[in-house]
């Protein structure tokens, strides 16, 4: 959906916060998809997709959520 070729799984044992609002909460992926600079998380116990910044040090923050993959995917 995304249409980017280079897509990948990554690892989700990294830090991973929720950054939307002004109390930043912790996220605990279950499945993390990197983009190059953005990533899509889908946390452990959660029906939504999140979007965010991976950074060079693994982390990332993320700043949007959708209700499904494919809207997240769309969301890229």
């Amino acid at each position: 959906m995304s249409g980017d070729r280079d897509a990948v799984v990554l690892d989700p044992n990294r830090a991973v916060k929720w950054v939307a609002s002004d109390a930043h909460k912790a996220l605990h992926p279950e499945i993390v998809l990197g983009f190059h600079d953005l990533c899509i998380v889908k946390p452990v116990n959660d029906d939504d997709w999140y979007i965010g910044s991976l950074y060079d040090d693994g982390s990332i923050d993320c700043w949007t959520a959708y209700d499904d993959l494919y809207e997240a995917l769309r969301g890229l």
